[in-house]
C-alpha cells in the first residue's frame, strides 16, 4: 500500500512545525508553528478514530528536527520455519522486533528485542532488507511518523520459547502456514524475503 496524500501532507506539517518551535525567536513566530502542528492533528484526526487533542499529545512528544523513526525486526528460523510473535494490541503476528531504543546499536536492540519478546538467545548474521514506508494505513492505527524497518537475518543460539505480556504467544510457520499478519509490522514481503534470504546468504540485501 502508498501512503495517502492526506498522511503526506499532515507528516510534512507536522515536520514544518516542529523545526520552526525549535528555532522560533519570538511568541508570534512560537504561536504562528504551534497552529501548524494543530492544522497537522486537525487532518489525521478527521482520517482517523483518533481525537484531535489524542493526535497533537502524540506530536508534542517530539520535539526538534522530525527524523525517521527505526523499527527493527528479526528473522529466526527452526527446521525450515520462522519464528513469529502474536501481538498483544491486535491479536496477529509478527516477527520479533520493535522500535529501536536510544543508546543501543541494532544488533542490540534486535537482539534485546528477541530475548524479551520470544525468549530466544540469537545473533545476527546479515541484513535481509532496509524498508520505507512500512507501516500500513487504516482507520484504527495511523503512522503518524515516517520510519524505516530494518530486517535483520538471525541465528539462534540459546533459550526455549517464552511469551510476554506484549506476546502471548509464540510459534515456528512454514511459509504456507504464515497466520494473518500485523502489517504494520511485518508483510507477506518481509517474510518471503527471510525466507529468501535464508535459502541463499549471499542475496543482495533489499534497499527500498
Amino acid at each position: 500500500m502508498t501512503t495517502p496524500e492526506w498522511l503526506k501532507i499532515a507528516r510534512e506539517l507536522h515536520s514544518m512545525s516542529q523545526v520552526g518551535l525549535e528555532h522560533a525567536q519570538n511568541g508570534f513566530e512560537s504561536e504562528r508553528y504551534t497552529r501548524l502542528r494543530e492544522l497537522s492533528a486537525e487532518i489525521v484526526s478527521k482520517q482517523s478514530t483518533l481525537s484531535q487533542e489524542e493526535v497533537q499529545e502524540s506530536f508534542a512528544m517530539q520535539s526538534g528536527y522530525i527524523t525517521p523513526k527505526v523499527d527493527v525486526r528479526a528473522a529466526l528460523f527452526r527446521d525450515g520455519k520462522i519464528l513469529l510473535v502474536k501481538e498483544v494490541n491486535d491479536g496477529r503476528w509478527s516477527m520479533p522486533g520493535g522500535w529501536a531504543d536510544v543508546g543501543d546499536t541494532p544488533s542490540e536492540a534486535i537482539l534485546r528485542e528477541v530475548k524479551e519478546e520470544s525468549g530466544f538467545d540469537a545473533r545476527v548474521l546479515n541484513v535481509v532488507g532496509i524498508y520505507d514506508a512500512n507501516r500500513v494505513p487504516n482507520k484504527e492505527w495511523m503512522p503518524f511518523y515516517h520510519a524505516y524497518k530494518l530486517l535483520f537475518l538471525c541465528e539462534i543460539l540459546g533459550g526455549e520459547i517464552r511469551t510476554s505480556h506484549e506476546t502471548p504467544d509464540v510459534g515456528f510457520f512454514g511459509i504456507d502456514e504464515i497466520p494473518p499478519l500485523s502489517l504494520f509490522r511485518t508483510t507477506m514481503k518481509h517474510i518471503e524475503d527471510a525466507f529468501a534470504q535464508k535459502e541463499n546468504p549471499s542475496r543482495r540485501t533489499v534497499i527500498e
